[in-house]
């Protein structure tokens, strides 16, 4: 495998405020995105269908639309985290990838305009592949057709 050109957009400026929606659809909020809405402990989450923006608006934690805003950190202030699956779902939000956006706000909100790519966010965790099956060779298949072999519990689905 050669070399890789480090992508610098892949990581956020940390004074930079940026909203990240996960494959999952959780979003994240870097703590200048945070500190846009005040840092919110709970927030609506609302969205615009004719403009395809995203958007979420400090609330009450007694509103019965409310989401609670977890810590991504445990050292202290830094991302922030809402859990937002049903509603990425619901409104058929793509989250087939994770992606970053830099957000801005309107009326006291903290917004992301979907009609804008967002950049593509890689994990730089990587992902082991399923192990083979393991295969049969022919001395094996030889004793497993053998009178005493033991029966294979194996799922081929």
């Amino acid at each position: 495998m050669g070399f890789e050109v480090f992508d610098k957009r892949m990581t956020p400026l940390a004074k930079a405020p940026s909203v990240t929606i996960q494959k999952r659809g959780v979003i994240s909020l870097n703590k200048a995105a945070h500190d846009l809405i005040d840092n919110a402990q709970t927030v609506e989450l609302l969205y615009d269908r004719d403009r395809n923006v995203v958007a979420l608006r400090p609330a009450d934690d007694s509103a019965p639309h409310a989401y609670a805003v977890r810590s991504g950190s445990k050292n202290g202030p830094g991302q922030a985290i809402v859990s937002a699956t049903a509603f990425t779902q619901h409104y058929g939000i793509d989250t087939a990838a994770t992606r970053r956006w830099k957000p801005f706000t309107e009326d006291g909100m903290l917004c992301v305009d979907l009609t804008v790519e967002g950049t593509l966010i890689t994990g730089n965790r990587a992902k082991t592949a399923d192990p083979a099956p393991p295969t049969v060779t022919d001395e094996a298949a030889e004793t497993l057709d053998s009178p005493t072999a033991v029966e294979s519990t194996t799922d081929d689905a």
